[in-house]
Protein backbone atom coordinates (compact mmCIF):
# COMPACT_ATOMS: atom_id res chain seq x y z
CA UNK A 1 0.00 0.00 0.00
CA UNK A 2 1.47 3.32 -0.99
CA UNK A 3 -0.83 5.55 1.03
CA UNK A 4 -2.51 8.71 -0.19
CA UNK A 5 -0.73 10.71 -2.84
CA UNK A 6 -0.81 14.51 -2.80
CA UNK A 7 -1.23 14.44 -6.60
CA UNK A 8 -4.09 11.96 -7.14
CA UNK A 9 -4.62 13.05 -10.74
CA UNK A 10 -1.22 11.61 -11.72
CA UNK A 11 1.86 13.34 -13.05
CA UNK A 12 1.40 16.81 -14.50
CA UNK A 13 1.38 17.24 -18.24
CA UNK A 14 4.69 18.56 -19.56
CA UNK A 15 4.82 22.28 -20.37
CA UNK A 16 3.67 23.45 -23.79
CA UNK A 17 6.32 23.41 -26.47
CA UNK A 18 8.08 20.25 -25.41
CA UNK A 19 8.43 17.98 -28.40
CA UNK A 20 9.91 14.57 -28.67
CA UNK A 21 13.50 14.27 -27.51
CA UNK A 22 15.70 12.41 -25.16
CA UNK A 23 14.38 11.75 -21.68
CA UNK A 24 16.58 10.54 -18.84
CA UNK A 25 15.09 8.61 -15.93
CA UNK A 26 17.67 8.47 -13.14
CA UNK A 27 17.43 6.31 -10.02
CA UNK A 28 19.24 8.05 -7.17
CA UNK A 29 20.20 6.58 -3.80
CA UNK A 30 22.44 4.38 -1.73
CA UNK A 31 21.45 0.70 -1.67
CA UNK A 32 23.43 0.25 1.58
CA UNK A 33 21.06 2.62 3.42
CA UNK A 34 17.81 0.64 3.35
CA UNK A 35 15.01 2.74 1.79
CA UNK A 36 17.52 5.13 0.21
CA UNK A 37 17.87 2.44 -2.48
CA UNK A 38 14.28 3.11 -3.66
CA UNK A 39 15.29 5.09 -6.78
CA UNK A 40 17.83 2.48 -7.86
CA UNK A 41 15.33 -0.36 -7.39
CA UNK A 42 12.61 1.50 -9.30
CA UNK A 43 14.93 2.04 -12.29
CA UNK A 44 15.89 -1.64 -12.20
CA UNK A 45 12.20 -2.54 -12.30
CA UNK A 46 11.69 -0.15 -15.22
CA UNK A 47 14.60 -1.77 -17.09
CA UNK A 48 12.79 -5.11 -16.82
CA UNK A 49 9.78 -3.41 -18.45
CA UNK A 50 11.92 -2.00 -21.30
CA UNK A 51 9.45 -2.67 -24.13
CA UNK A 52 6.94 -0.38 -22.37
CA UNK A 53 9.33 2.60 -22.54
CA UNK A 54 8.75 5.07 -25.39
CA UNK A 55 11.60 5.67 -27.86
CA UNK A 56 14.14 8.21 -26.63
CA UNK A 57 13.80 7.28 -22.95
CA UNK A 58 17.05 6.28 -21.27
CA UNK A 59 17.42 4.74 -17.81
CA UNK A 60 20.37 5.42 -15.51
CA UNK A 61 21.20 3.78 -12.20
CA UNK A 62 22.94 6.78 -10.63
CA UNK A 63 23.26 5.43 -7.13
CA UNK A 64 25.44 7.95 -5.30
CA UNK A 65 27.21 9.23 -8.43
CA UNK A 66 25.41 12.57 -8.61
CA UNK A 67 28.38 14.34 -10.21
CA UNK A 68 28.31 11.79 -13.06
CA UNK A 69 24.59 12.49 -13.52
CA UNK A 70 25.15 16.25 -13.66
CA UNK A 71 27.80 15.89 -16.38
CA UNK A 72 25.66 13.43 -18.36
CA UNK A 73 22.74 15.87 -18.34
CA UNK A 74 24.86 18.44 -20.15
CA UNK A 75 24.75 16.09 -23.19
CA UNK A 76 21.26 17.33 -23.97
CA UNK A 77 18.14 15.78 -22.46
CA UNK A 78 14.82 17.51 -22.89
CA UNK A 79 13.35 15.98 -19.74
CA UNK A 80 14.83 14.57 -16.53
CA UNK A 81 12.90 12.33 -14.17
CA UNK A 82 14.69 11.70 -10.87
CA UNK A 83 13.50 8.80 -8.73
CA UNK A 84 14.52 9.02 -5.07
CA UNK A 85 13.30 8.99 -1.49
CA UNK A 86 11.65 12.24 -0.44
CA UNK A 87 10.84 12.97 3.19
CA UNK A 88 7.70 15.10 3.40
CA UNK A 89 6.18 13.73 6.60
CA UNK A 90 3.70 11.31 5.01
CA UNK A 91 3.29 7.64 5.81
CA UNK A 92 6.18 5.44 4.61
CA UNK A 93 5.57 4.30 1.04
CA UNK A 94 3.64 7.45 0.05
CA UNK A 95 4.54 8.49 -3.50
CA UNK A 96 4.98 12.07 -4.63
CA UNK A 97 5.20 13.57 -8.11
CA UNK A 98 7.05 16.87 -8.00
CA UNK A 99 7.42 19.24 -10.96
CA UNK A 100 10.77 20.90 -10.21
CA UNK A 101 10.85 22.98 -13.37
CA UNK A 102 13.91 23.91 -15.40
CA UNK A 103 15.35 26.59 -13.11
CA UNK A 104 18.01 26.11 -10.44
CA UNK A 105 16.85 25.14 -6.94
CA UNK A 106 15.64 28.21 -5.04
CA UNK A 107 17.45 27.45 -1.78
CA UNK A 108 21.15 27.18 -2.53
CA UNK A 109 24.08 27.42 -0.20
CA UNK A 110 27.23 29.20 -1.25
CA UNK A 111 30.17 27.41 -2.82
CA UNK A 112 31.98 24.98 -0.59
CA UNK A 113 33.41 21.49 -0.55
CA UNK A 114 31.41 19.06 -2.66
CA UNK A 115 30.46 15.82 -0.90
CA UNK A 116 29.92 13.38 -3.76
CA UNK A 117 28.34 10.85 -1.38
CA UNK A 118 25.61 13.27 -0.30
CA UNK A 119 24.18 14.27 -3.66
CA UNK A 120 20.45 14.67 -3.21
CA UNK A 121 18.38 15.85 -6.21
CA UNK A 122 18.59 19.53 -5.21
CA UNK A 123 22.38 19.34 -4.97
CA UNK A 124 22.64 17.58 -8.35
CA UNK A 125 20.44 20.22 -10.00
CA UNK A 126 22.44 23.06 -8.41
CA UNK A 127 25.68 21.46 -9.67
CA UNK A 128 24.14 21.02 -13.13
CA UNK A 129 23.34 24.74 -13.32
CA UNK A 130 26.85 25.64 -12.10
CA UNK A 131 28.42 23.34 -14.71
CA UNK A 132 26.19 24.77 -17.42
CA UNK A 133 27.24 28.31 -16.49
CA UNK A 134 30.91 27.35 -16.74
CA UNK A 135 31.01 24.79 -19.54
CA UNK A 136 27.86 25.26 -21.58
CA UNK A 137 25.76 22.32 -22.69
CA UNK A 138 22.01 21.94 -22.74
CA UNK A 139 19.83 22.01 -19.64
CA UNK A 140 16.66 19.89 -19.44
CA UNK A 141 13.47 21.83 -20.16
CA UNK A 142 11.48 19.74 -17.68
CA UNK A 143 12.62 18.22 -14.39
CA UNK A 144 10.42 15.94 -12.30
CA UNK A 145 10.96 13.92 -9.14
CA UNK A 146 9.06 10.75 -8.39
CA UNK A 147 9.67 10.45 -4.67
CA UNK A 148 8.78 7.95 -1.99
CA UNK A 149 8.43 8.61 1.73
CA UNK A 150 11.05 6.41 3.45
CA UNK A 151 10.64 4.46 6.67
CA UNK A 152 14.30 3.69 7.41
CA UNK A 153 17.44 5.11 5.80
CA UNK A 154 19.84 3.63 8.34
CA UNK A 155 22.59 1.19 7.45
CA UNK A 156 21.36 -2.08 5.99
CA UNK A 157 20.38 -3.75 2.75
CA UNK A 158 16.87 -4.02 1.33
CA UNK A 159 13.84 -1.79 1.26
CA UNK A 160 11.36 -1.80 4.13
CA UNK A 161 7.98 -3.40 3.26
CA UNK A 162 6.02 -0.15 2.66
CA UNK A 163 8.72 1.26 0.37
CA UNK A 164 9.25 -2.06 -1.44
CA UNK A 165 5.49 -2.15 -1.99
CA UNK A 166 5.61 1.29 -3.66
CA UNK A 167 8.22 0.39 -6.30
CA UNK A 168 5.81 -0.94 -8.95
CA UNK A 169 3.44 2.00 -8.48
CA UNK A 170 6.40 4.38 -8.82
CA UNK A 171 7.45 2.64 -12.03
CA UNK A 172 3.90 3.12 -13.32
CA UNK A 173 4.07 6.85 -12.45
CA UNK A 174 7.37 7.19 -14.34
CA UNK A 175 5.96 5.37 -17.37
CA UNK A 176 2.88 7.59 -17.38
CA UNK A 177 5.00 10.73 -17.11
CA UNK A 178 7.42 9.78 -19.92
CA UNK A 179 4.57 8.69 -22.19
CA UNK A 180 2.89 12.06 -21.67
CA UNK A 181 6.19 13.88 -22.24
CA UNK A 182 6.79 12.07 -25.53
CA UNK A 183 3.24 12.57 -26.81
CA UNK A 184 3.15 16.37 -26.59
CA UNK A 185 3.56 17.81 -30.13
CA UNK A 186 6.60 19.96 -30.77
CA UNK A 187 6.12 23.60 -31.73
CA UNK A 188 7.35 24.62 -35.15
Amino acid sequence: MTGPSPAPAGPPAPPEGHGTGRILVAGVGNVFLRDDGFGVETVRRLAARGPELPPGVELMDVGIRGVHLAYRLLEGYRTLVLVDVVGRGGPPGTLYTIDVGPGPPAARTGPGPLDTHAMDPATVLALLHDLHAGAGGTLPEGVYVIGCEPRDTGEGMGLTPPVAGAVDAAADLVLDLVRRATSVPQRS
